[in-house]
C-alpha cells in the first residue's frame, strides 16, 4: 500500500456525488486534477437504475465520480467550485478504499489498512469501473442486466446506480447493509448470476481494463430518492451500531 512522507497510511478519498436536475452537467467537462487543489480524478457520467433489462438514464440526474488527496481538498471543492454547487440537491458521499481487485489506471486507488472492514462491520460501498470493448458491448449489457437485476433484488443492498460516460466509461456503485451480505450476492451459490458474469468476462474481458474497489463508506450528506442510505443503515437494528 502507498505510504505517505510521515509513514501513516494514505489519506486519499473517493467521493460520490448524484445530482438532480443536473443532466447537462454530466455531459460537460469533468473538473481537471491540477486546475483544482488537490483532485486526483474526475468523471462527470449519465446514471440509470441497476436493473434487469435494457440500460434506463435516469432523467435529469448526472453524477460526479471524482478522487482526492484528503477530505480537506473534497471540502474546498464543495465550498467554492461552481459544479459543487449545481450538484447541492442531490446526494453525496465519502468512501475510504479499503480493497482493489483488478486495476484502471485513470483512477489508481490507494487503500487505507485502518479501514478495513470485517463481515459485519457496518455497511460496505462497492465501485465496479470499466473501459468498455465496443466490440462486447452487446455481450456485456446482456450479462450486466442478469447480475444487476439480481443485485436490484437483494434486501441486503441499501442503494445502486449505474454510471455511463460514452462511448467507454461504465460503472455501478451500490451499497450494502454489511460486506457478509455483499458477498454472498458476487460470490454465494444461491444465486450465480454475479459469478457467471465474472466468468464470461475472464473468459473474453468485456473491457480494456476493470476494477472493483470495496470502501467503507462515510461523511455522507442529501437525499437519494428521498432518503439517505446512510442515515437507512444507521437505523437497521439487524446489524452493529456504526462505529464514529
Amino acid at each position: 500500500m502507498p505510504l505517505r512522507r510521515d509513514g501513516r497510511g494514505s489519506d486519499m478519498i473517493v467521493s460520490v456525488h448524484l445530482g438532480v436536475r443536473a443532466a447537462r452537467t454530466a455531459l460537460g467537462r469533468p473538473p481537471r486534477p491540477g486546475a483544482v487543489p488537490g483532485l486526483r480524478f474526475a468523471t462527470t457520467a449519465l446514471t440509470g437504475a441497476l436493473a434487469a433489462g435494457p440500460p434506463a438514464v435516469r432523467p435529469g440526474r448526472a453524477a460526479l465520480l471524482a478522487s482526492w488527496d484528503d477530505d480537506a481538498a473534497l471540502d474546498r471543492f464543495l465550498a467554492e467550485d461552481p459544479l459543487a454547487r449545481r450538484l447541492a440537491g442531490g446526494w453525496q458521499v465519502r468512501l475510504r478504499p479499503v480493497r482493489v481487485l483488478g486495476a484502471w489506471s485513470p483512477l489508481p486507488v490507494e487503500t487505507d489498512p485502518d479501514a478495513a472492514l470485517t463481515d459485519e462491520d457496518g455497511p460496505v460501498a462497492v465501485l465496479t469501473l470499466g473501459s468498455l470493448r465496443l466490440r462486447r458491448t452487446v455481450p456485456f449489457l446482456r450479462a450486466n442486466s442478469r447480475a444487476a437485476g439480481r443485485a436490484a433484488a437483494d434486501p441486503s443492498m441499501l442503494a445502486a446506480v449505474a454510471l455511463a460516460r460514452p462511448p467507454r466509461f461504465v460503472a455501478t456503485f451500490s451499497i450494502w447493509r454489511t460486506v457478509s451480505a455483499m458477498s454472498r450476492y458476487a460470490y454465494g451459490t444461491a444465486h450465480p448470476q454475479h459469478r457467471a458474469t465474472i466468468r464470461e468476462h475472464r473468459a473474453e474481458p468485456f473491457h480494456h481494463e476493470a476494477a472493483f474497489v470495496r470502501c467503507r463508506p462515510y461523511g455522507a450528506r442529501g437525499t437519494l430518492d428521498g432518503s439517505d442510505p446512510m442515515a437507512t443503515a444507521a437505523r437497521d437494528p439487524s446489524r452493529p451500531k456504526l462505529a464514529g
